[in-house]
């Protein structure tokens, strides 16, 4: 299993014009094979602070998500807005229930 976990902050401002591109990428990933989870979350105490969660069976299903075209759209919706990214890939067992 793969985990993918971090930030994004891009202008507050941005967040209302980046919606439309946030809700189709997180909608196209959901519907890939291996992907178990895909969200965004805003921060509610920093604004323009976007909180990256995904879940992917394995590395395989994560390259190929890589090359889709929602992915490439993705990027073009981006362009420009980031002002930092903080973004990291874990390789982990199944988990435990706690």
């Amino acid at each position: 299993m793969v985990i993918v976990m971090g930030t994004v902050r891009v202008d507050p401002d941005a967040i209302e014009r980046l919606r439309p591109a946030m809700e189709a990428m997180m909608a196209a990933s959901r519907a890939e094979d291996g992907c178990l989870t895909y969200a965004y979350a805003l921060d509610l105490l920093e604004p323009g602070l976007v909180r990256v969660s995904e879940l992917w069976t394995d590395r395989a299903a994560l390259e190929a998500h890589f090359k889709t075209a929602h992915m490439a759209t993705w990027r073009t919706a981006l362009a420009g807005q980031i002002r930092e990214r903080d973004i990291k890939l874990y390789d982990s067992s199944e988990g435990e229930a706690f």
